[in-house]
């Protein structure tokens, strides 16, 4: 049988619950225990495929097309296990799994109430579709003494109750530093623990996040205030990576602490060799290079957390760092902007993916600039429609190229998806349905043509992409571009969804209409990013 580990916050909100709950399944996994994570996140949503990246950062798509939160991402680039919809549930999720039974009648005339009904289907969600995984980590989102979290928080205090011997409770805190009197304090996380016990939950184990080292006699105190043995007081000092934090976390006893409370005595000791050598790249790189990230939400970078990492993860191959300056697109839309000037020192540029009209002209610049200019160019999704439409505009005669994005154009080389296949069932939408959950997500075949670029790098004839679009460029244009030297590299299977466009004259040039930094790992940097990385880097030795 699993045991539950679940992951609660306290004191302020963005500690980190999502990256500590990923390095302590990277430690179990090292020990050579199956992990599997979850999140449940209480906002009313029911996924945040809707959601503005400035309210929630990035939006996270897994094979089987759920969207969900970029905490996912944190969990398979930590562990390498896929995440699936089963994997992450909302309130508005719950509450609508809930009404549409009461609708039905499956209630049999009851009162539906918020105990035990939504509390059921909240057990329900993070017990179910388990295999044979030995532990399940499930990260409740929010803060301790959130209104919203309530619900989840007795749905666990139950599951804990029920499960007894295979469930335990982690908690992560704040002991902030105070300057002006020179020390840590332990009163927020007292208060915080106080109020998780007040409904019914007893960590077993405190994480604390904390600025400096934490003494032995701070760390008795905690202790001793909320119930925990000293030992089980985890001290969580910032590291000079977030790729440090597996061995950060076990050099404290993390992983010895939460195997002691199972009662597991004989686990084998961790392979940490893996992390030892992400980390030694990262720190002791033998080069660097400047990549330029052309994009509307750059404000928070978190809207672009999975292509951060995996530009990162592309650096790591190769022992380089990775600089990236961050361009607001918009700047390029200004007559008096040189864009000469802003790629000054920039080895490469990237344009990644995005939604709505805001931006578009000045991402098609950078486009132009770089294919003008010979230098290292990656398009995803909304950026390789973006370099068609350039490619459409200046070398193929198409002046008014654009897309039914923005309205009608002349021509609109991009337009809306109606109709496409998945597997062996046909999928339809309608520009007028509802937003959510109606795009292409998830996990789509690639076929690649054998000796382009895109073959040449995937060492594949066939790969499988993560998608999350609801605009497609047009097939028809195939013979216009190509004319013109572009070359579509990838196709679907059926021949008619453009995935991979390059340039094959021009050192590195592609777009993709996927995702692929949905599948990059430290451990496994996806073949675009590290292949891209490495013409910054040839670019870089000719500068």
């Amino acid at each position: 049988m699993a045991r539950f580990i679940f992951i609660t916050g306290g004191v302020v909100s963005s500690l980190g619950k999502g990256l500590a709950g990923a390095a302590l399944a990277s430690l179990l996994q090292a020990r050579g225990y199956k992990v599997r994570m979850r999140k449940l996140d209480p906002y009313i949503n029911v996924d945040p495929g809707t959601m503005n990246p400035y309210e929630h950062g990035e939006c996270y798509v897994t094979d089987d097309g759920a969207e969900t939160d970029l905490d996912l991402g944190h969990y398979e680039r930590f562990t390498g296990v896929a995440s699936k919809q089963t994997d992450n549930v909302t309130t508005g999720r719950i509450y609508q799994t809930v009404i549409r039974k009461e609708r039905r009648g499956d209630y049999l005339g009851a009162t539906v109430q918020v105990i035990p009904h939504i509390t059921n289907a909240i057990k329900e969600f993070a017990t179910s579709d388990i295999e044979d995984e030995d532990f399940v980590l499930v990260e409740i989102g929010g803060t301790v003494g959130d209104i919203e979290s309530l619900p989840f928080m007795e749905a666990i205090r139950q599951l804990g109750y029920e499960l007894r011997n295979d469930a335990i409770f982690i908690h992560l805190t704040l002991i902030p530093y105070i300057a002006a009197a020179g020390e840590l304090k332990t009163k927020p996380t007292q208060h915080s623990v106080k109020e998780l016990r007040s409904i019914g939950i007893q960590p077993d184990i405190l994480l604390c996040r904390s600025e400096q080292p934490i003494p032995d006699g701070q760390r008795a105190k905690i202790g001793q205030f909320c119930n925990v043995p000293t030992e089980a007081v985890i001290p969580a000092l910032d590291v000079r990576t977030i790729y440090e934090v597996p061995l950060s976390y076990h050099k404290e006893g993390f992983d010895v602490q939460v195997l002691k409370a199972f009662g597991i005595t004989d686990a084998p000791e961790p392979d940490l060799s893996t992390w030892e050598d992400i980390v030694d790249r990262v720190l002791h790189p033998e080069g660097e290079v400047n990549i330029a990230v052309v994009g509307k939400y750059i404000e928070l970078q978190d809207a672009y957390k999975s292509l951060t990492e995996s530009l990162y993860h592309g650096g790591i191959a190769h022992k380089v760092k990775v600089n990236i300056d961050w361009m607001e697109s918009e700047v390029f839309e200004k007559e008096d902007t040189d864009i000469a000037s802003r790629m000054q020192g920039i080895h490469a540029i990237l344009v990644p993916g995005g939604f709505g009209e805001r931006g578009a002209e000045g991402k098609i610049k950078a486009v132009q600039y770089a294919r003008e200019h010979k230098i290292p160019f990656f398009g995803i999704c909304y950026g390789m429609q973006m370099a068609v439409i350039e490619g459409c505009r200046h070398l193929a005669g198409l002046p008014n190229a654009g897309t039914s994005e923005f309205g009608s154009s002349d021509p609109n080389v991009v337009g809306l998806m109606t109709e496409w296949t998945r597997g062996n069932e046909t999928e339809t939408r309608s520009a007028e349905g509802d937003l959510g959950g109606t795009m292409r997500l998830g996990s789509y075949p690639c076929d690649l043509l054998e000796g382009t670029k895109a073959y040449e790098i995937y060492g594949a004839k066939q790969v499988q992409e993560r998608h999350r679009h609801r605009y497609e460029v047009n097939i028809a244009y195939r013979d216009i571009l190509e004319n013109v030297g572009y070359k579509f590299s990838g196709l679907s299977p059926q021949g008619d969804l453009p995935e991979i466009v390059e340039i094959p004259e021009h050192p590195w040039f592609i777009g993709v209409q996927f995702h692929p930094e949905l599948k990059s790992k430290p451990f496994d940097p996806h073949p675009l990013f590290k292949s891209f990385v490495k013409a910054a880097l040839d670019k870089s030795r000719l500068v």
